[in-house]
């Protein structure tokens, strides 16, 4: 995961301060696993941004959850994806009724991974939450002791729309909620979570510090 730590120290944090920074507000991220990070998603900066506040010590363990037809298509985007990401490849459409989606993902928390996951899917529209899918909630009632951490981006879908492969510069907004924990049933927490988005109010901001 060496390449990880470079790609980010060299690349992707110069860039994130070039092209405006960032602003974090609320609480703070985990720096070590188990521990599930959930954020909304509108943009490919969504990923890169969450990863940029981690310690560099702690990045090899962080593992965003991705598709692996989309991520894995070609043998650049595969390398790239999974050595300077480290994402933790899924499969979104299983072949077989006896497939056990949700086991690499428990895998990777037994190894004290943290993982990075996207409820609403894909991409949505710029500024739109779209309906939370389960999934995190599932995998958060077999690990009912692991945290889920909210996090809300903003002004992703701005610097980097989709569809668009040029960064535009703009402020980004990292708001950090506080760690839940399973509870009720997977569509109660599952709304819980969604809920932290619908009515989450913008917090005192400082900016994004450049280096650990």
């Amino acid at each position: 995961m060496v390449l990880k730590k470079l790609f980010f120290l060299f690349v992707i944090r110069p860039l994130l301060l070039i092209f405006g920074g960032m602003r974090v507000s609320g609480s703070t991220l985990p720096t070590r696993g188990p521990a599930i990070v959930i954020a909304n998603h509108n943009s490919h900066l969504d990923a890169l941004a969450l990863l940029s506040l981690f310690p560099l010590e702690t990045l090899p363990r962080v593992r965003p959850v991705a598709a692996r037809d989309y991520f894995c298509s070609t043998p650049l985007r595969q390398f790239i994806s999974r050595y300077l990401i480290g994402i933790l490849p899924i499969d979104r459409r299983p072949r077989s009724h006896h497939a056990r989606p949700l086991e690499p993902l428990l895998n990777a928390l037994e190894r004290g991974e943290i993982l990075i996951i996207f409820p609403e899917g894909s991409r949505g529209d710029p500024g739109e939450l779209r309906p939370f899918k389960s999934g995190f909630a599932h995998l958060a009632k077999k690990r009912p002791d692991v945290p889920v951490i909210p996090v809300q981006l903003r002004g992703t879908d701005r610097a980097l729309p989709r569809n668009e492969a040029l960064w535009v510069p703009f402020v980004l907004e990292v708001q950090i909620g506080k760690p839940h924990y399973f509870s009720k049933t997977v569509s109660e927490f599952t709304q819980e979570i969604e809920g932290v988005y619908l009515h989450q109010e913008p917090l005192p901001s400082k900016r994004f510090p450049a280096s650990d």
